[in-house]
């Protein structure tokens, strides 16, 4: 019997769809051009997302960088959120990738105050200053709250007024359209790139799409491969990606319901506090409210078949994804009673 895995939704495996799709794959070398897997599956991720064109890539941080790395020129300013993904888990990629200067802004679970990013753009006009090449956001963002289209549009038409292109990391984007019952490409309408994954929650074992204009993703590719990024017969990676994007990308409102439910159970444990208004997508936030050791924790629970990441100054974090339902829900409530 497999563990109960909440640590994320990167954990999950292939469904039996994806590995015997794998097996007939079609390919092609992607270096060439010539897979013809990975390029149904770039037109699809394009055509999704309502953009030109779009990349495969190993991973979503990889796209981030990537991303990055394309859109500015080295001493450029990114201005971002103090809590994105960018800054705080892709250990310092842009300052080594693309010799960025990250300007981080103070901010409300990923959300900015846009009167501050106005005052922070510098057009490199004093020969003292940077230039801002790039305003950087996440949505949905890592806490699993979702912001308004309102907030994106308003952070891209300031971006727009003064010249600078916006990247979204959209790593769980189509959980974040699930959340605002809008398709994807409504939210990366104020985006110039868009990075997300087919590994989170997707059930896809491996890979991301970068995309944009046809003439960004073009100089991104010759980036990518500088980076390492150029791989060979990947149709095989790709044929799960397009199962991803088909079919998975329609099933994400299920983990949401389940994640309500996981808060719902949790709260019924009177030493933690849930964060039941910030369960916009399917992670679950919560505090726990008396002395314990996380990492004694996580332990008792695994003994259990329960498997979480130990609590960050009494924080914790539970994802669910497709293969927790409501009797592996169930299973865990008990468990963590049991153990606090």
């Amino acid at each position: 019997m497999k563990n109960i895995d909440l640590r994320s939704d990167t954990v999950t495996w292939p469904t039996e769809e994806m590995r015997q799709a794998m097996l007939k794959a079609e390919v092609g070398d992607d270096v060439y051009g010539d897979d013809p897997t990975v390029n149904h599956l770039q037109e699809m991720a394009a055509h999704r997302l309502g953009k030109e064109a779009a990349l495969f890539v190993p991973t979503g941080t990889m796209g981030n960088q990537l991303a990055v790395f394309t859109h500015i020129n080295r001493g450029d300013e990114v201005i971002i959120a103090e809590d994105n993904h960018i800054v705080v888990h892709e250990a310092g990629g842009a300052a080594v990738i693309a010799g960025a200067n990250m300007r981080c802004l103070p901010a409300d679970k990923g959300m900015v105050n846009l009167k501050a990013v106005e005052k922070t753009i510098r057009f490199g006009e004093d020969i003292h200053e940077p230039k801002t090449g790039l305003i950087c956001t996440e949505n949905a963002h890592s806490t699993g709250v979702v912001h308004p289209l309102s907030y994106m549009k308003e952070l891209y038409d300031l971006a727009k007024k003064n010249n600078i292109p916006v990247h979204l990391d959209g790593a769980r984007i189509f959980n974040a359209a699930s959340y605002l019952k809008v398709d994807a490409a409504e939210i990366a309408q104020y985006a110039d790139s868009i990075m997300f994954c087919l590994s989170k929650g997707l059930c896809a074992p491996v890979g991301s799409m970068l995309v944009g204009s046809r003439q960004f993703i073009d100089a991104a590719r010759r980036k990518r491969k500088l980076l390492g990024g150029g791989m060979r017969q990947v149709g095989i990676l790709a044929e799960a990606g397009l199962i991803a994007l088909n079919n998975m990308t329609l099933r994400v409102h299920v983990d949401h319901l389940n994640a309500k439910y996981l808060a719902s159970r949790l709260a019924e444990i009177p030493s933690l506090e849930v964060f039941e208004e910030d369960v916009h997508i399917n992670m679950v936030f919560f505090r726990i409210n008396k002395p314990h050791n996380g990492d004694d924790l996580a332990e008792a629970l695994k003994k259990q078949g329960i498997l979480v990441n130990p609590s960050h100054e009494g924080l914790m974090r539970l994802v669910t994804h497709y293969y927790i339902g409501r009797e592996q829900i169930d299973q865990t409530v008990e468990a963590f009673k049991a153990v606090l």
